[in-house]
């Protein structure tokens, strides 16, 4: 039977939805059931607005009840950093999984991790290192993308780009390396109008595929 995978993530700006549906592509490539989840939000519509928020789609399921997700075999979770941790909308998830971790309804499934960060050292690392803690509590087995099937993907200098071996990512700013260019571009563009790159598509669609390999081999 194919694994059954949930692609559950928080997107403000649709950065994380991109890679979202990106890694969703590889789960179906390699042959796996998915279904994409959002995280429910937490900010009132007045400051959403006043942030230039878009709406979210209306298409994609919000999350109710955290014993949703039991059913599934592996989760990729879209995780936007939030000075290099997991935003308030996340956390607020997570604390709602009492349930789950007394009970153990998450122990044992795996889980991997894509991100979204302003720009470079922003927590393209770090965010998903600092969930770590909680995925040990729930005894959720974390499957890193690694280097074995996007080494050329990840090493490729010709480009800024997201995405580590911990997992897949992208940047929000628009960045002009050239010189002091950077600095002020850096400064003065952070409107998140840099949309995921095919490269970092590319990064997630890899990691759906090989994550949703991963759950097949472990789930038999």
């Amino acid at each position: 039977m194919a694994p059954k995978i949930a692609i559950v993530f928080y997107s403000m700006y649709g950065h994380v939805q991109k890679l979202a549906e990106a890694e969703k592509a590889g789960i179906e490539k390699a042959g796996g059931s998915v279904d994409l989840i959002q995280v429910p939000e937490t900010l009132p519509q007045e400051v959403l607005q006043k942030m230039h928020a878009p709406a979210k789609p209306s298409d994609i399921k919000t999350l109710k009840d955290p014993s949703e997700l039991e059913s599934y075999d592996g989760f990729l979770f879209g995780v936007p950093t939030r000075y290099g941790n997991m935003p308030a909308q996340w956390k607020a998830f997570w604390d709602s999984t009492g349930k789950q971790w007394q009970t153990g309804g998450y122990f044992g499934k795996s889980a991997g991790m894509f991100v979204s960060t302003s720009g470079p050292g922003g927590g393209q690392e770090s965010t998903v290192m600092s969930c770590m803690s909680t995925l040990v509590h729930h005894g959720i087995n974390f499957v890193p993308l690694g280097y074995a099937h996007s080494f050329g993907q990840l090493t490729n200098l010709s480009e800024v780009h997201g995405g580590s071996p911990w997992g897949a990512g992208t940047f929000a700013v628009r960045i002009d390396t050239s010189s002091l260019a950077f600095i002020a571009n850096f400064a003065q563009s952070g409107d998140g109008s840099r949309m995921p790159t095919p490269l970092e598509l590319e990064i997630a669609t890899i990691q759906g595929e090989t994550f949703c390999n991963h759950v097949a081999r472990a789930t038999k």
